[in-house]
């Protein structure tokens, strides 16, 4: 029996959806502005908080300026575009230095770093085994793979195998078959090119979110800081906690949606760098702050794939504000580290 349960990481579509609401605040008229969208194979949600006719003289420059960003970071990013600048790189089959953009560069120098960090559990050259197990731009398949296959993909993996020049915009493999897929920290990335958008525009009240990525700035129309929900693994329906969160970034790693089931075993998107397969252990997910949604994006990544015991280690030794849900049987128990716990009373 075979079962889908999976979201592509990135592809070109963005749909808009926008309106404007008048909302009366102790007295104060304060208007919200929602823009919702598909993107990036998953949906997006802005909403910004103002008062007076902001928001509205704004409301069409606002719209595609988002759309705009997102366009572009698709553009740069996406496996599933021929063209895109990720493509074009992963089809480079040379060893020489490639010119890339400043953005890129950001993002795949981000990356190594966690890489490095995580001692490799983070590793954006996972690409050759996120399409073998079914998870790329080739789509799903229902066959395991063989592990004279995992074993060859692997040799074309490794992030010590790129490498960064310190006096330009270019980047080399040492592997010429190397490919990378940067689904995740892209949408971080993302969300953190939309906050961009939202700062220069002048707005200091506002909430992102793509994918589940998180960023918040100011407060909500309540005057109060943005609540963000963290999803339980019983249920997307289901809490299992909330966050207050402003001027901070969030994000979360699981398998909630990205996933197929086989013959009863339920095969993760995550794949675990050291051996090439799916993830197999207790942690449900793991949700990590930050103050960039990249940085969050990829840290709960590296932690996922470590697993609860050596994923709070880590964490705990970086200070790193995580919240671990992890399975217990047929519950779940919550592990929050200390730099979690600080945040969470206010002592930032």
């Amino acid at each position: 029996m075979f079962v889908l349960n999976i979201k592509k990481h990135l592809n070109n579509a963005v749909f808009l959806f926008s309106l404007i609401l008048v909302l009366n605040s102790c007295g104060e008229s304060r208007k919200l502005q929602i823009i919702q969208g598909d993107t990036m194979g998953t949906t997006y949600t802005v909403k910004v908080v103002d008062s007076g006719d902001i928001l509205e003289a704004k409301a069409t420059q606002t719209e595609q300026e988002i759309e705009a960003a997102l366009a572009k970071v698709n553009q740069m990013m996406s496996t599933f575009i021929e063209d895109s600048d990720l493509s074009l790189f992963n089809n480079f089959n040379d060893t020489i230095w490639y010119p890339v953009q400043p953005e890129m560069l950001l993002v795949f120098g981000e990356a190594q770093r966690i890489s490095e960090l995580s001692d490799g559990a983070f590793d954006i050259t996972v690409e050759p085994l996120v399409s073998l197990w079914g998870f790329g731009n080739k789509g799903l398949s229902s066959t395991i793979p063989s592990d004279s296959a995992i074993e060859e993909s692997m040799s074309r993996c490794g992030y010590e195998n790129l490498e960064f020049s310190p006096d330009g915009l270019v980047i080399r493999k040492n592997i010429p078959g190397l490919h990378c897929d940067l689904s995740a920290i892209a949408k971080g990335y993302g969300v953190d090119m939309l906050a961009q958008v939202l700062d220069s525009l002048g707005f200091i009240n506002y909430f992102i979110e793509i994918g589940g990525e998180t960023r918040a700035k100011g407060v909500n129309f309540e005057k109060v800081s943005w609540r963000i929900g963290i999803a339980s693994p019983k249920a997307q329906s289901e809490i299992q906690t909330i966050v207050s969160l402003s001027d901070m970034a969030m994000a979360t790693s699981g398998d909630y949606h990205n996933y197929f089931e086989k013959d009863g075993i339920r095969y993760s998107h995550t794949i675990n760098p050291e051996t090439g397969r799916p993830i197999t252990h207790k942690l449900a997910s793991v949700t990590v702050l930050s103050e960039t949604c990249m940085v969050a994006d990829g840290l709960a990544t590296a932690l996922n794939v470590m697993g609860a015991e050596e994923g709070l280690v880590v964490a705990e030794k970086e200070n790193i504000p995580a919240f671990f849900i992890i399975k217990d049987g047929d519950s779940f128990i919550e592990k929050k580290t200390n730099a979690l716990k600080k945040i969470l009373k206010g002592d930032k």
